[in-house]
This record gives C-alpha cells, structure tokens and sequence, in this order.
C-alpha cells in the first residue's frame, strides 16, 4: 500500500487539478452546490450498489468519484470564503475527537452500544433539540425509517427483546388484515406503513440491514425474470401471451440456477 505521503501527495494533485479545471473547464466553471447535489447522490448510490456486489475495484473508482464532489464542494466554499478543505478536514476532526471521549478523554466504554449512547448524549450537549435532527429529510422513507430507530436505540427507546419486537410485527400485520376488510383505504396505507416500520425494527434486531436485504431480493428478481424473459424469447413466444403455468416453469427454473 501507499505511504502516508504518497496518500498526502495524491490527494493534493487532486485539489491542483480541481483549481484548474475550475478555472479553464466551461462545465466546471458554472458548477454550484445545487447543481452538483443530485449528481452528488447518484455518485453515492452508486458506490452502494458497488459495496453491495463486492467489487472492490468498482469501490476504488466510486470512492474517487465522490471524493471528487466533496473537493468541488470546498472549492467552491474557497470562492465565496466561507469554507475551504482544510476548514472541512479540521471540522470532522475536531467532530471526531470530541465525540470519542473514550479515546481521546477520560471516559471508560465497555462495548459499541456504549460508545453509540454516548454520541447522542454527546450530540444533544452540544445543543442538539432531538435526537432525530440528525436524520435528513429527504431520505429514502426505508433508510430513514432504520435511521430513526437507531438514533432513539441510541438513547434507550428500545425493546428489550427480539420476541417483543416480532409480536408487534404480528401486532401490526393483524391490524392492516383488519382495515383491509374494511376496506378503508386510507388506514390500510396508515396500518401497511406500520408493518413496514415494524418489520425494519424487527430487522435490527436480526443485524439485518432492510435496505442492503431488500435491494439482495430486488437484483434475485431481476435476474430471474430476465431469465424468464430470454426463455419467452428462445420461443419465440411474448410473455403476454404466456399463461401464469407455462411462465412459473421456468421461473422455479431459474430458483434453482440461483
């Protein structure tokens, strides 16, 4: 591996191209902290689906692309001198040290839990109204779900046990049955909701992440409706034409190729 200069040499070749491509570049010249928001998103979903299939060289190359974006991001700072790299390297790292005081302090944790406890006592001394503030709003209603659940975890709202956590699941699924007979639709979407928050609880306590175990059913669904898909096509036959039967024969098909 790299020595820690070479690293340190590396990253600062990064923020000289990024001077001059902010100056000579027409695309990165017009630039802002909006425009390069959603692109900034992709980047880092893309990264996701990189750790989620384990290429490791496809990681290397997602970790640059949003480096990228968080130097743009500086430098853009630098020119209306609000912020700059450095400002944003000193700031996590002050966030860091002071959020650890188990390393860096006197205080004494047994385990992570501890450690997960005292970031968010750590977080509300330091002016913090709610726990829940660190939870960005425009996250994905799955992700957000996990993340606010993790958060109260972190100062005791918790079930104590993983059978409390499965009988409200069965709690919630008897109460959506209910409203569904009834047929009113707005608390069958009110009670569905609450199988789902439900059911990521329940995943916390199994050390499932929902959205990593959800996205694993998604690509397995793809893969094998492609397969059914190039099947109809091998006889020359379109899907909609094709019974419920004759399309479940070569899905338990591709079950069995995994």
């Amino acid at each position: 591996m790299n020595s820690r200069q070479h690293q340190l040499d590396a990253f600062n070749r990064l923020l000289d191209i990024m001077d001059d491509l902010r100056q000579k570049c027409p695309w990165d010249k017009k630039q802002t902290l909006e425009s390069l928001r959603h692109l900034t998103i992709e980047e880092t979903y893309e990264l996701g689906d990189a750790i989620l299939n384990n290429d490791l060289q496809e990681v290397k190359k997602e970790l640059g692309d949003l480096l990228l974006h968080i130097v743009f991001y500086a430098k853009i700072g630098s020119e209306t001198n609000d912020f700059d790299m450095a400002d944003v390297c000193n700031e996590i790292c002050d966030k860091l040290i002071h959020r650890h005081p188990h390393i860096y302090g006197d205080v004494v944790v047994a385990n992570e839990e501890e450690v997960k406890q005292n970031w968010e006592k750590l977080k509300l001394k330091e002016g913090k109204k709610s726990v829940l503030e660190g939870v960005p709003k425009g996250l994905p209603a799955l992700v957000k779900a996990s993340r606010i659940q993790d958060k109260v975890k972190g100062v005791g709202f918790d079930w104590e046990e993983s059978h409390q956590v499965w009988d409200k699941v069965q709690e919630e699924l008897n109460e959506l049955q209910h409203e569904v007979i009834e047929g009113n639709q707005d608390k069958i979407e009110a009670e569905f909701g609450d199988v789902l928050f439900s059911m990521i609880n329940y995943a916390r306590f199994l050390n499932v992440n929902p959205e990593d175990a959800l996205e694993r059913t998604n690509k397995k669904f793809i893969k094998r409706f492609q397969y059914l898909e190039s099947k109809a096509e091998e006889l020359g036959k379109p899907l909609m034409d094709m019974t419920l039967a004759e399309m479940d024969v070569f899905w338990e098909e591709a079950k069995k190729l995994r």
